[in-house]
């Protein structure tokens, strides 16, 4: 990734609850308890999961910062959602976390050393992963869900009525 490319990227990641914020201004919070499909998260529990996934982001930035070549943690985001009872947990508490931990990393990562990107972390499920990994998953990751409560909503509008 040229360094241009980075600098544009990191600017997507610094805006993401302002863009996550805009976008669940379409959802009546009257739906955002439904799921589309027992197996499926509704987009009370996709909140919830965003915020608990930027926890893990924002422990692997630092990683990569403080503690080039060691491994993270992997985890997975069903049994969380289970065994933490994401639909007992408050959206706007989930919200407000994951504001203040996106911005400590934009913080952090906007005004790093070119040198730092080249750090690794090693992941189990990934294996091998460079900073610049990391900050495209992550960058994309609300988003993406953001797609995914849409999706949950187009189930729900034809049978809200």
């Amino acid at each position: 990734m040229t360094h241009n490319e980075r600098r544009s990227m990191i600017e997507r990641y610094g805006q993401a609850h302002a863009g996550l914020m805009e976008g669940l201004r379409a959802f009546p919070r009257k739906m955002w308890t439904f799921k589309p499909a027992p197996d499926q998260w509704s987009i009370h529990e996709l909140i919830v999961h965003i915020a608990d996934s930027e926890a893990n982001s924002f422990a692997r930035c630092r990683k990569f910062i403080a503690e080039p070549g060691s491994t993270v943690m992997a985890y997975d985001e069903n049994v969380w959602a289970r065994a933490l009872r994401y639909h007992d947990q408050s959206p706007d508490d989930a919200l407000e976390l994951f504001r203040w931990l996106r911005h400590t990393s934009y913080a952090l990562i906007k005004s790093l050393p070119e040198s730092a990107w080249a750090n690794t972390i090693y992941h189990p499920e990934n294996g091998t992963m460079t900073m610049d990994d990391w900050l495209d998953v992550y960058e994309r990751h609300a988003r993406e869900h953001l797609a995914q409560m849409r999706d949950v909503y187009a189930v729900w509008q034809p049978q809200s009525h």
